[in-house]
C-alpha cells in the first residue's frame, strides 16, 4: 500500500534536488526554525511536558521518539548531517540520514511536521533579521502534520494533503521541461536504493509522465497553511538555478495567493537565495 507521507520524505532526501538536504539542515538550524523566537521554540517550548491527547501530548511523543532514535534530543545522530533540535527537529533530522524502522517511521511524520513548521513560520510574519516581533505566536490549534489526527477522517485528510504535496514536488521538477528518460531512471534508481517497492516506483513513474498541470494542482489547495506547505515542498524539489524554475515558482506563489513576505520567509528559512 502506498504511504504517501513516507514517499514525500524519501523524495526530499536528495532524490529530486541534490540541494534539498542542505536546505533542510538550514531550516533546522539557528538560522531557520530553531532561531530564538522561532517556530520550534514556540511549539516545543512548554509543550514537551504536556499530557493527554492534545498538542502537548503529540510533541512530547515526538521528543521521546527522537530520544530513542538518536540517544537524546540534544545529541547528533548516526550521520554527520543529522541535526537534533528538540523533539521535532530530531524527527525531521531523520530525513538527513536516519536508518532503521524507527527512522522510517519518523520519515513520514517528520516530513509533514517539517513542512507544517515551515508554513507556520512563513505565515506568522516573523522577520528573520530581528527578534523584535518574537511575540507573534503560532496558533493554538496546530495544523495536521503538527498534531495527531483525531479520527479516521483526519488521517485521510493528512494523507490527501501528502498526495497534493507529492504532486507539487513532481510538478516542480518538470518546471524546466519534461522529466526525460535519463532523469526518470536516476530518480527511480534512487527510490529503489531507498527501499521503495515496484508499486511505489511505478506510481512515481506515472506521475512523472503526466504533463505539468499547475491549474489542477492549485485547485487542490484548500487553505493558506496548505499553500505555504506546497510552496515549501516545491522549493525543496528543485535547484532553482534556471529562469524556467524561477518563473514557475513565481507563478506558483501567485496562484497559491502567497504574499511576497511569506515567500521571502520560506526562501530565508530554507537558505534559498
Amino acid at each position: 500500500m502506498l504511504n504517501t507521507q513516507n514517499l514525500v520524505g524519501t523524495l526530499m532526501q536528495g532524490v529530486l534536488a541534490g540541494s534539498s538536504q542542505g536546505r533542510i539542515e538550514h531550516a533546522l538550524s539557528g538560522r531557520g526554525l530553531s532561531r530564538p523566537g522561532g517556530v520550534f521554540e514556540q511549539v516545543l517550548g512548554g509543550a514537551t511536558s504536556g499530557t493527554g491527547t492534545g498538542t502537548g501530548s503529540l510533541l512530547s511523543g515526538l521528543a521521546e521518539m527522537a530520544k530513542s532514535m538518536f540517544g537524546g534530543a540534544g545529541q547528533g545522530g548516526r550521520s554527520g548531517n543529522l541535526l537534533a533540535v528538540g523533539g521535532l527537529g530530531a524527527l525531521a533530522g531523520a530525513l538527513l540520514g536516519g536508518d532503521g524502522s524507527a527512522a522510517k517511521g519518523a520519515l513520514s511524520g517528520g516530513t509533514m511536521a517539517l513542512l507544517g513548521s515551515l508554513a507556520l513560520e512563513a505565515l506568522r510574519g516573523l522577520r528573520h533579521q530581528s527578534t523584535d516581533d518574537a511575540s507573534a505566536t503560532v496558533p493554538a490549534d496546530l495544523p495536521l502534520g503538527l498534531r495527531t489526527p483525531a479520527n479516521t477522517a483526519e488521517e485521510n485528510e493528512l494523507e490527501s494533503k501528502a498526495m497534493v504535496i507529492l504532486q507539487a514536488m513532481i510538478n516542480a521538477a518538470k518546471a524546466d521541461g519534461r522529466i526525460d528518460a535519463v532523469e526518470q531512471q536516476r530518480i527511480l534508481g534512487k527510490l529503489e536504493e531507498a527501499g521503495a517497492d515496484t508499486a511505489v516506483r511505478e506510481f512515481v513513474r506515472a506521475e512523472m509522465a503526466r504533463p505539468l498541470d499547475l491549474k489542477a494542482l492549485l485547485h487542490e489547495v484548500s487553505s493558506p497553511q496548505m499553500a505555504a506547505e506546497v510552496y515549501a515542498a516545491s522549493l525543496l524539489a528543485i535547484e532553482v538555478d534556471t529562469p524556467a524554475e524561477r518563473d514557475y515558482l513565481s507563478q506558483l506563489a501567485q496562484g497559491l495567493g502567497l504574499d511576497e513576505g511569506a515567500v521571502q520567509r520560506l526562501h530565508l528559512t530554507l537558505g534559498v537565495v
